[in-house]
């Protein structure tokens, strides 16, 4: 502990202009000026360095690093399919939570999809969203409703509604996959300008 405040003190700004002060003096002592008060000079440009320094930045706040969040999104979207796996869905809506998880596995495969999220915080919670919310709430409550609808007839049927959801999530999903294709696109172009600039 005492190490590490020596080492911060060490790089602290305060120290390295009091350092600049006392090395001025150091000049003036091997030139003559400072005499034999030299202790008393040195001492003085590094204690007047010291106080004239700039005050020190604070400390960027430690945020988590989006790769870690990337990969915790993983982890949950590998739980939800063991979740899914066990959940009977009609034809039409398994069909529809198919297609939807298949997307989101490739939003979330590491690949280049990945490099492009790290720098979209959005885009990763709608993703988040979408598995650790979305999906699981949808289906639960298809699940839930399901045997209430057969005692209550003339109700729009519970599949319907999942259908409906997973319906939006997908274009929700799809609008996202665009969204990062459109900005691979973009930084493919960059790159191709920068090459013919670079030729001239």
């Amino acid at each position: 502990m005492a190490t590490s405040r020596a080492m911060a003190y060490l790089e602290s700004r305060k120290n390295l202009a009091g350092s600049a002060g006392g090395l001025a003096g150091l000049v003036l002592t091997f030139t003559g000026v400072a005499g034999p008060y030299w202790p008393v000079v040195v001492a003085g440009l590094y204690g007047a360095g010291a106080l004239l320094a700039p005050p020190e930045r604070p400390a960027l706040p430690g945020f988590p690093d989006p790769s870690a969040q990337l990969d915790e999104v993983r982890a949950d979207f590998d739980r939800l399919r063991d979740y899914l796996a066990d959940v009977d869905l009609p034809a039409a809506a398994g069909d529809r939570l198919t297609e939807l998880t298949e997307l989101l596995a490739a939003l979330l495969d590491p690949g280049w999809v990945t490099e492009l999220l790290l720098h979209d915080p959005d885009a990763v919670h709608t993703l988040s969203r979408a598995v650790r919310q979305d999906v699981p709430e949808a289906v639960d409550a298809y699940v839930r409703t399901r045997w209430w609808t057969r005692l209550a007839p003339g109700q729009v049927p519970p599949e319907r509604h999942l259908e409906r959801q997973l319906g939006l999530l997908h274009e929700e999903a799809e609008r996202l996959a665009a969204g990062l294709r459109e900005t691979e696109a973009r930084r493919q172009e960059s790159h191709t300008r920068y090459l013919e600039d670079r030729s001239d």
